[in-house]
């Protein structure tokens, strides 16, 4: 039996590196180094103090609006399907149930769909848009058609 132990500031340049192994899977190709490597080793040193539970607006499937979110679940090719993903995700789940998060979402990579699923994640009805903005005056210039 696998038993996985929560991570720390410690760990971050390696949470950082195996971020570099779940681009390389979702993409197809391997990340150029760069200053996300630097602007995700911040993200962690904070967010690993403090872990990840978000505070939204509550609705009928969530009322308290409290969410946690899955995110760089990734285990180097030599390692896989040994259970250690799946030993991850149950501490993070059983960590979110002790605080009360009872809605916890995650986008899932082809490979990793059957673990999430197998512990109950369900595909939802929200389609997910992103709007990357480089310029705001000109990306609202192009949605309202003045361009």
């Amino acid at each position: 039996m696998i038993t996985a132990r929560r991570a720390t500031i410690d760990d971050a340049q390696e949470l950082v590196r195996l971020r570099g192994v779940l681009l390389t899977t979702l993409n197809g190709h391997a990340p150029e180094p760069g200053p996300w490597q630097d602007e995700a080793l911040r993200t962690l040193c904070r967010r690993l103090t403090e872990g990840v539970i978000e505070h939204r607006l509550g609705g009928p499937i969530n009322p308290s609006g409290v969410i946690g979110y899955v995110f760089n679940v990734a285990t180097d090719p030599s390692h896989r399907r040994r259970g250690y993903a799946r030993a991850c995700l149950e501490a993070l789940l059983d960590w979110y149930h002790h605080r009360g998060v009872t809605v916890i979402e995650l986008k899932a990579s082809e490979d990793g769909e059957s673990i999430y699923r197998a512990v109950g994640f369900e595909p939802t009805a929200a389609r997910a848009l992103r709007l990357t903005v480089v310029d705001r005056a000109t990306s609202i210039t192009r949605e309202s058609g003045f361009a």
